[in-house]
Formats: C-alpha cells, sequence, structure tokens
C-alpha cells in the first residue's frame, strides 16, 4: 500500500474553564486600563498635530521640526556616527559641496 501524505489530525483538546485560574474582575482592570491609556494616547497625538500645525501657522517647517525632535532622541555620539555616514554617502554620489 502506499504512504498517504495526508496528516493525521490530532484530537482537539478541551478548553476548560477554572474560575480559579482566570480572574475575570482582574482581566477587565487590566483591559480598561488598556483603553483608558489608548485614549489618552489618542488625546497626545492630537495635541502633538495642533502644536506642529500652531508652528507651520507662525512660518516654522513641522517637517524639519520632527527631524529636530528625532534627532534629540538620539545620543551625541549615534548622531555624529548618522551624520558622518550621511555626508560620505553624499560626496559618494557627487552630492558633497
Amino acid at each position: 500500500m502506499a504512504k498517504s501524505n495526508l496528516k493525521q489530525k490530532e484530537p482537539l483538546k478541551k478548553v476548560t474553564t477554572n474560575v480559579s485560574e482566570v480572574s475575570g474582575n482582574r482581566l477587565k482592570s487590566f483591559i480598561e486600563r488598556v483603553e483608558r491609556l489608548e485614549e489618552e494616547k489618542s488625546a497626545i497625538a492630537e495635541d502633538i498635530r495642533d502644536v506642529y500645525a500652531e508652528a507651520k501657522g507662525t512660518g516654522f517647517d513641522p517637517r524639519v521640526m520632527r527631524k529636530i525632535v528625532s534627532l534629540r532622541k538620539t545620543n551625541l555620539e549615534k548622531r555624529r556616527e548618522q551624520q558622518e555616514l550621511l555626508e560620505l554617502y553624499m560626496s559618494a554620489i557627487g552630492m558633497a559641496e
């Protein structure tokens, strides 16, 4: 007889619920905390957009501001390394001054 290429299915394991294993109130508390934080995160993101819009209205470039915010998050040594690589790559393709 030829061997079948079909895999035999393993019997499904029953999911048992044990109230002592899962505390519904504790789980609900975690979920509600995450939901509140997600709401706060959305509100903060909207506030940040408003600040960039206000800055743009006074003549600043939000793209450049975002870049500066990003650079300020990076430590000095890493920024220097990135700047040196940028200058090296630009020089290699003929974009150097």
